[in-house]
């Protein structure tokens, strides 16, 4: 595996984006793991942080899932690796966008949810994961207002693209091609 890159450095006490992503998929018999971000941007989502001081990817992840949802990491499978040009709310330092690495986990423990980042997490099946997406669909689409879409949010934009490409939600080209230039 290639290194991350760069630690953050910091705008006065903010650090700034080391363009370096994880996101974990933590599945159980009841579903997905997923929670609404308490910090902007709006949306529904799974485990997902900066790589920052946290070493490798794989240390990446499991440190954010301790970190959001209080679980300990069982198993760790990457699912995908790639770039994406989704902004954060980290002031930059240099180009807009991450790499990522999704991972594919199941975890132990119990759910002790990080009131700074997270909102109501909950276990979700494949079908609600569709309608969480097509309403960030709608969104991106002008249908939704950015204040109707923070106070009910779809899915966080940057996760459609990893979960059409998983085969986890089923949406067409063209569209993903639109929430990419909202993300």
């Amino acid at each position: 595996m290639t290194s991350p890159g760069p630690a953050a450095n910091t705008v006065g006490n903010t650090p700034c984006c080391d363009h370096t992503s994880v996101g974990v998929l933590i599945s159980s018999p009841a579903g997905l793991l997923v929670f609404e971000r308490a910090t902007p941007p709006a949306g529904i989502a799974p485990v997902a942080g900066h790589i920052d001081q946290h070493g490798s990817p794989e240390q990446a992840a499991r440190a954010e899932a301790a970190e959001e949802v209080g679980l300990t990491l069982t198993h760790l499978h990457l699912l995908l690796e790639e770039r994406r040009s989704n902004r954060c709310r980290r002031p930059p330092s240099g180009p807009v966008g991450h790499r990522w690495w999704v991972y594919q986990a199941q975890a132990s423990g119990t759910i002790r949810p990080a009131v700074r980042e997270v909102r109501s997490p909950r276990w979700i099946h494949p079908e609600q994961l569709q309608e969480h997406a097509d309403r960030t669909v709608a969104y991106a689409e002008g249908q939704l207002s950015d204040a109707e879409f923070t106070a009910r949010p779809g899915l966080a934009p940057v996760w459609l693209r990893f979960l059409s490409q998983l085969h986890l939600v089923t949406l067409p080209g063209t569209t993903l091609d639109l929430i990419d230039k909202v993300i």
